[in-house]
């Protein structure tokens, strides 16, 4: 490398060590221990020609199934209970949305998109019998891949209603309305923390990032490595089927994101014309609604629409009558300027240039952004698509019913909105200590300055946070300094904060009381109960200590239902991050609780005993962790008895902690269910067996910390 180039690398932000790709223009697929790729290429078309083919390789077979869904196929190879999600898409493909907006991307998101499709390609033309020959298997398209990109910024809008857009039809119509179904701790979640010069040992940045998403196939995390020297230099992971970093780093900063509260779609209540039910009122004027004939394999349904969204029905609150219909409208439709916002997010060097970008592109769909770099300084942010509903408009045309959507009144025009809220009016921090964010509002991104001023929309000011919110701001204001082995003790403690605050009076409690009345008035003998939890430590740990752990969970749950008093000291604005506090052991509402969890495990059959080993496996492997009402964390979604116990659904997946020191990252993670899908991977579990031991992958960042893996591989990908 001459002089004047390694200078220019430098200039341009990425680690002058990093060499050119293959003279020919081709790709270099380098991969590390535990299967990460990393992908050297000249130009974005091959940087995706290199992460296709290295995806592929990992996860054909789920890439597959996705565009199969995408493609409005599920029904034909894999049942009529698909029918409805076939319709959805069917519907949005036909809309051609996707097509419109694709031209007005940039040429370095189309061309990463157009590599990412021909390397998976690659990989199955020379992968002849891949998925067991399965015919549903077929090479992809550049559509397929900014299908998913769209389904993935609308999940929490219209993808995440699929089914009932698909079933929403007028009274009397022989299709039965869905059970629309709020996941609350199934949904996407995480917890982000950044901390500043003012916080760590070493006076710099760092990030632990802690995505809680699903861990079914079709949303998992895969973990790279993309640079183009001179241009690119990011590591990560990416959900499943886009060529991107979604959480991850570069040389100087760090970024993760969590699930924000801020809502990205709005309902709108229509008032029906009498007698007509496809007809509705706007102003005192009748508007015909839009029926369009959707047709999958041999079934064809009308669907509904207005110019402002797909009519929506579920078979509870959201109920299409002879007088009520309702519309959806999603502010991430045709949103695929996703692309490009995390290709300028991951080209950021700082913190003024990650708000920059941010605000630039204006395009992340329902997430906020946590951050640090070099200097030390963090960074929150919620700058992404929110509906334009002002307090004002909200105030003027709120309706019911009250399901924790924002719903419109549907029959004033001046009760609609266009575009999304400035990135202006949408909340941010910079602090040198620390900021953090795990699902609540961002009122509380740091305690010591309390955001406020931010449009409802966004979310709630002066209210009680949850368990975890409050958990991890304890961690992280403990006062000692932080390194990176701290930060990785304190993600991986697995402390529970119900249990701190109440399990020694909890079990003085039922020591006292060997047996306690249930809801039903019927006498429980808690003695078996009382004793397991003597011995608990209180922790989301596996092993002989777990014992007690899944019978907490389920107490705890228990404890929410109406008529107990939970706390001693009840939540205090004042004091937002301590309060409420202290479990009202005393509380006869508590007790019953106890008593009825001590039942509930009788009609599961299962004894109150139970190792958490025994109900958080994964291929057999123990999972440590618990739930987020709990107080936890290191969130692990199972539920307490009776609910049968299952796989796990959701939960901690990609785990990240990094450094970013004046020399360069240092970074340690997991992606803990493993880089593939595929049960017959050797990558499949060895993640796994890791997470079950606490210890941690040390990244590979550097072209000499690459060469040096012990483990080290090399793919050429030319042509």
């Amino acid at each position: 490398m001459g002089r004047s180039l390694a200078l220019s690398l430098v200039l341009a932000g990425v680690v002058a060590t990093s060499p050119p790709a293959t003279a020919d223009g081709g790709t270099k697929i380098r991969r590390t221990s535990y299967g990460i790729p990393h992908v050297l290429a000249s130009d974005y078309r091959s940087l995706g020609l290199g992460l296709g083919y290295a995806f592929a390789e990992d996860n054909a077979c789920v890439m597959a199934d996705i565009v199969v869904t995408l493609s409005a196929e599920r029904s034909k190879w894999f049942g009529p209970e698909n029918l409805d999600r076939d319709l959805y898409h069917q519907r949005l493909n036909e809309s051609k949305v996707v097509e419109r907006e694709i031209p007005a991307q940039s040429r370095q998101a189309r061309d990463l998109v157009r590599g990412y499709a021909a390397g998976f390609n690659r990989y199955l033309s020379q992968t002849p019998n891949a998925c067991g020959g399965a015919k549903w298997v077929r090479p992809i398209t550049e559509l397929d891949v900014w299908r998913r990109a769209h389904q993935i910024a609308g999940l929490t809008g219209s993808e995440g209603f699929h089914d009932a857009i698909a079933a929403a039809q007028p009274p009397g119509a022989p299709v039965a309305a869905t059970q629309l179904v709020q996941r609350s701790e199934q949904r996407p979640g995480s917890n982000g923390v950044a901390l500043g010069r003012s916080a760590t040992a070493a006076g710099t940045g760092m990030v632990l990032g802690n995505p809680h998403f699903y861990w079914g196939d079709d949303y998992r995390f895969y973990q790279h490595h993309l640079t183009i020297p001179g241009e690119l230099n990011v590591s990560g992971a990416g959900l499943f089927g886009v060529p991107l970093v979604n959480i991850g780093h570069n040389d100087r900063l760090g970024w993760t994101h969590t699930a924000s509260e801020a809502q990205t779609m709005t309902l709108s209540k229509l008032t029906l014309v009498p007698g007509d039910p496809t007809s509705y009122v706007v102003d005192g004027q009748a508007h015909k609604m839009i029926a369009e004939q959707v047709t999958v394999g041999g079934t064809t349904r009308t669907l509904y629409r207005t110019p402002d969204g797909p009519l929506v029905e579920d078979a509870e609150a959201l109920q299409w009558t002879d007088t009520t219909a309702y519309v959806l409208r999603d502010a991430n439709r045709g949103n695929l300027r996703v692309i490009d916002q995390w290709l300028a997010i991951a080209r950021a060097r700082s913190v003024p240039d990650l708000n920059a970008a941010l605000v630039r592109h204006h395009a992340l769909p329902w997430v906020n952004t946590i951050a640090a770099d070099a200097t030390g300084t963090t960074y929150y942010s919620d700058v992404q698509v929110v509906p334009n509903v002002t307090d004002e408009l909200r105030t003027r045309c709120a309706t019911g019913p009250n399901i924790g959507f924002v719903i419109l009144d549907g029959s004033r025009a001046s009760c609609g909105w266009e575009g999304r809220l400035s990135a202006s009016s949408l909340p941010k921090l910079v602090r040198n200590d620390h900021v953090s964010n795990m699902n609540d509002s961002p009122w509380l991104a740091n305690p010591a300055a309390p955001l406020t001023g931010y449009p409802s929309i966004v979310g709630d000011v002066g209210t009680e946070r949850s368990a975890r919110t409050r958990m991890g701001l304890d961690m992280i204001t403990s006062g000692t300094p932080f390194t990176l082995s701290s930060l990785e003790g304190a993600m991986f403690g697995n402390r529970n904060l119900t249990a701190e605050q109440g399990l020694a009076a909890v079990v003085a409690m039922c020591q006292a009381n060997p047996t306690l009345p249930a809801s039903d008035g019927r006498p429980v003998d808690v003695r078996a109960a009382c004793a397991t939890l003597s011995t608990w430590p209180g922790t989301g740990d596996t092993g002989k200590s777990s014992r007690g752990a899944y019978f907490w969970r389920t107490f705890i749950q228990f404890t929410g239902r109406a008529g107990a008093t939970r706390w001693l000291v009840p939540f205090d604005p004042a004091d937002p991050a301590h309060t409420p506090r202290g479990l009202n052991a005393a509380d006869p509402g508590v007790q019953r609780a106890f008593a009825d969890a001590v039942r509930a495990f009788e009609v599961a059959g299962r004894p109150v005993d139970l190792r958490l080993d025994d109900v958080q496996q994964y291929e057999g492997i123990p999972i440590h962790g618990c739930r987020g009402p709990e107080g936890c964390f290191n969130v692990i979604s199972v539920p307490g008895a009776p609910q049968p116990v299952g796989p796990i659904t959701h939960g901690s997946s990609f785990v990240m902690a990094v450094e970013l020191t004046k020399n360069g990252p240092r970074m340690s993670s997991l992606l803990i269910y493993g880089q593939s899908a595929d049960r017959s991977s050797p990558h499949h579990t060895d993640q796994a067996h890791l997470y079950a031991q606490k210890k941690w992958v040390t990244g590979a960042f550097t072209e000499r910390e690459i060469a040096r893996n012990p483990d080290l591989t090399v793919k050429v990908l030319r042509g």
